[in-house]
């Protein structure tokens, strides 16, 4: 199991991650997620809710579970893209500040969203909107799988987010994710350190093999 809290990750990029996730066949790299709370970069374990339509047989509620959330955790609410109605505001952003929680992550949109920048809280989604999810959605699971569009996220997976979006990590591969992430980020480092000492940047590249560092290897899915 990898110490992903290892100082030498933390400066790792979405971008060297996806490149990584690229070079082991995975998928991760979730799309159309940004965010929407200013500059921030986030790294953490998913605690994951799923919602769905209210029930009108069985109303349920939008939840409280930002209770049972711990400070290496990341939210990650699942409303299935929904930019109708939010299932995030500006009274769960604060809690979570004061709880030191590490960011959400919404497939889905948010509001009172000035308030997450008041307070300096993260938020990625699709977006923001004013109008909420109570009686329009309510949860249907905590602590299962859900899909942050095109990329499933299971309990525990890592995610890692900057300017350039969101990459979830399966947990069980996140050692060789993180240090295949850290080769990637070397080898550039060493092309404008060639390039800067008179090199060619196609003589870099090629010399570090640019080209083919997120090129998926055979037996490495």
């Amino acid at each position: 199991m990898t110490d992903w809290q290892d100082p030498k990750y933390k400066e790792l990029s979405t971008a060297e991650i996806s490149d990584a996730l690229d070079f082991f066949g995975l998928p991760g790299s979730a799309h159309g997620l940004g965010c929407v709370t200013g500059d921030h970069k986030i790294m953490g374990r998913a605690f994951t809710v799923r919602f769905a339509p209210v029930d009108p047989l069985n109303v349920g509620t939008v939840g409280d579970f930002i209770d049972d959330v711990s400070d290496t955790e990341i939210i990650v609410l699942d409303n299935e893209g929904r930019t109708d109605c939010t299932v995030w505001g500006g009274i769960l952003s604060q809690i979570a500040k004061h709880k030191n929680l590490r960011g959400t992550v919404i497939h889905g949109v948010c509001r009172d969203s000035h308030e997450a920048v008041d307070c300096g809280y993260p938020i990625f989604s699709r977006g923001t909107f004013m109008r909420t999810g109570k009686d329009r959605v309510q949860v249907e699971e905590v602590g299962g799988a859900v899909s942050l569009g095109n990329v499933r996220v299971n309990p525990g997976d890592l995610l890692v987010g900057d300017r350039d979006g969101i990459v979830v990590i399966p947990f069980g591969k996140a050692t060789e994710v993180l240090e295949r992430a850290v080769k990637t980020r070397q080898a550039e480092l060493d092309i404008i350190k060639a390039t800067e000492s008179g090199n060619s940047l196609r003589a870099a590249r090629v010399a570090l093999g640019y080209h083919t560092l997120q090129r998926k290897q055979a037996g490495k899915a």
